[in-house]
């Protein structure tokens, strides 16, 4: 907000100061009153870039860059006495830099900042009761509890008989893991339906969740950050227009040695090259290029697509294959019911009995099923005397009837007569249902596809990028779901570290940029390692979200197209921009060198091309499709 005060006290001195000279006023006719007044407006605007300058070529050893060139340039039209043309010089500069960083803030805002997805305290039994402790201080093989729904702080080892924990957001696989005695139970798991206890395995600091995000942290530091075109640009142009000027003041006196006829005037040949130096600012150039990016950083946060930096925009205009992650990805990360099978074919008295029993339980595949009969419209039912046993199913009395919904296993244990041989598909989870001991039907279970995967996928085909699968899921699951939305190279089982290899391999297979799309923990080295990281924003986790450098609100993979295509378009018109800013000015440069265009005409003719500029560069951001 400070810089932007500034910039309008600077444009509200210089504009008052043109109208001054322009109507005639005496008192403003004074050269001391007028140097003093454009000074007023200059320093607001001018000293920060000068101190940038300095910093840069003190700190850096970096002489030429933009600050310098735009430092230059305004001190040398102060020495000809063109003061309103010093301060649009940085006033133009200023309010192009403003604009990048004001794009690149909102971004970051809408972000956030990496939260730790563990949880702040863990349940530690210590002198027989169970005391909330920091994670830090809990030693290996000290005992913790984690309540139902709530996030394993520590690495551990199983104490009871077995349980069942959502791993999505640590592995990336949909269907419910279920962990018996001694098995490893890791942080970032969610424990469903009871409580569990855990012996820890791991300090805090080597959890299998602090690995990861210390392999996002590694990761992103070997990622440089791009430079924009426009300072490599600076670190050529400043010095060799600085050498022309000099040039153009001292060349002539060479000249008029050999030449007796030839008169050389110092002051007029200093005059002349300082009207080069001051042409040769590229202001349509400095606030084009930031504007550029800005007007795409917009058009894609309207619609939901959050770059982290203009030089992301970049990057993914050239990307040439996308990887996505299945689950919560392609997928809605739960379970749907993607089949009903009734004994007599009476699904709509089946489905209300099933769903009375599964009421009362969090799993997630009982909440499929209840959302799934009253999706439909289905009487409900109200259910007594139930009874769950964690991670195979739940027995309740409903409408005097007793009823059973769960596993296969579940069901011979309770001699459920009648049962059928069901041939599963390799990614369904089959749930059946009993009543009164006997087979009354059973329903299919899956991940569900998100309404827009195909389409993502045939998008992307179409804007000839490549298109692979890399899931923490089985291969056959995997594939099962790769073949359903056309993706041919797939990959399955993987674990963190294998995707971030595996994407490692596709770049130098491929020779070309590479993107990752996912969004749980799990896909946070991947997404710091490829050179595109996209992550699912609205149910994302925040590692995912953190070490990615674009963000889909929407959780839509459609955007992913969306995205490159914006990219595509906004570098365009960048290019356009700078094409045109530098063959501009280059005919005014070469015009000015040879005293046929006036300082004001350069002046003018600088300003119309930064027009243009700008509004090439925010008509991106009053499209409606890409």
């Amino acid at each position: 907000m400070i810089r932007y005060a500034l910039s309008a006290v600077s444009f509200l001195l210089l504009a008052s100061g043109l109208l001054l000279s322009a109507f005639g006023t005496g008192w403003f006719a004074s050269d001391t009153v007028r140097i003093l007044w454009y000074m007023a407006a200059f320093i607001p605007v001018g000293v920060p870039v000068i101190r940038e300058a300095v910093a840069e070529a003190v700190g850096k050893k970096d002489f030429f860059n933009e600050f310098t060139l735009m430092s230059v340039a305004s001190v040398g039209a102060f020495c000809i006495g063109e003061y309103p043309e010093a301060v649009a010089v940085m006033l133009l500069y200023t309010v192009g830099e403003a604009l990048q960083d004001r794009a690149v803030d909102r971004a970051v805002r809408n972000i956030g900042s990496l939260l730790d997805v563990r949880p702040d305290k863990a349940s530690v039994l210590r002198d027989g009761k169970y005391l909330p402790v920091d994670p830090e201080d809990v030693m290996p093989e000290e005992e913790i509890e984690i309540i139902p729904g709530g996030r394993v702080p520590l690495d551990g080892i199983l104490l009871e008989d077995e349980a069942v924990f959502d791993t999505s957001a640590l592995t990336g696989e949909s269907v419910p893991r279920i962990v018996r005695t001694g098995g490893e139970v890791l942080a970032g798991m969610i424990a469903i339906g009871e409580a569990v206890h855990l012996k820890v395995s791991r300090p805090y600091s080597q959890s299998e969740l602090s690995r990861i995000l210390r392999m996002v942290r590694d990761a992103a530091e070997r990622k440089a950050p791009a430079e924009l075109f426009i300072r490599k640009f600076a670190r050529i142009y400043t010095p060799a227009v600085m050498l022309l000027a000099l040039l153009i003041t001292f060349v002539p006196a060479l000249a008029a040695c050999f030449r007796p006829d030839f008169t050389y005037v110092f002051a007029d040949w200093l005059y002349r090259g300082l009207v080069f130096l001051v042409i040769s600012c590229p202001c349509a150039l400095v606030i084009s290029v930031p504007l550029g990016y800005f007007g795409g950083i917009g058009a894609a946060s309207r619609l939901g697509i959050l770059f982290k930096g203009g030089n992301y925009i970049d990057a993914v205009a050239r990307l040439r294959t996308v990887a996505f992650d299945k689950t919560g990805t392609l997928t809605k990360g739960s379970f749907g019911v993607t089949g009903v099978y009734c004994k007599g074919g009476g699904t709509s008295s089946l489905l209300p009995l099933m769903a009375a029993a599964e009421s009362k339980s969090s799993h997630p595949a009982a909440r499929a099923i209840v959302g799934y009969s009253a999706s439909l419209g289905l009487p409900s039912h109200v259910a007594e005397a139930v009874h769950e046993s964690a991670g195979h199913g739940v027995t309740a009395v409903v409408d005097g009837k007793e009823i059973a919904v769960g596993s296969m296993r579940f069901m011979a244990e309770r001699s459920v007569k009648g049962l059928p041989a069901v041939d599963s598909d390799g990614i369904s989870t089959v749930v059946f249902c009993a009543i009164n001991g006997m087979y009354a039907g059973h329903l299919l279970l899956s991940d569900v596809l998100k309404d827009d995967a195909c389409q993502a996928v045939s998008m992307l085909k179409e804007m000839h990028v490549g298109v692979c699968l890399l899931s923490g899921d089985k291969r056959e699951i995997a594939e099962a779901f790769a073949s359903r939305i056309g993706i041919s190279n797939v990959y399955g089982g993987l674990l963190p570290e294998e995707k971030a290899s595996k994407v490692e391999e596709l770049k130098s297979a491929t020779g070309s940029a590479v993107a990752f799309v996912g969004d749980g923990m799990n896909d946070a080295p991947v997404l710091a390692v490829s050179d595109v990281g996209i992550a699912m924003g609205g149910l994302g986790s925040d590692a995912a979200i953190e070490s990615a450098d674009i963000v889909i609100q929407t959780d839509q993979p459609s955007k992913v197209p969306v995205a490159i295509s914006i990219g595509r378009a906004t570098r365009a018109i960048v290019h356009q921009n700078i094409i045109g800013a530098i063959g501009i000015k280059a005919a005014i440069m070469v015009a000015g060198a040879l005293g046929c265009a006036s300082l004001w005409a350069a002046v003018f003719a600088d300003v119309g091309v930064a027009l243009l500029a700008v509004m090439n560069s925010v008509r991106i951001m009053f499209r409606k499709k890409f």
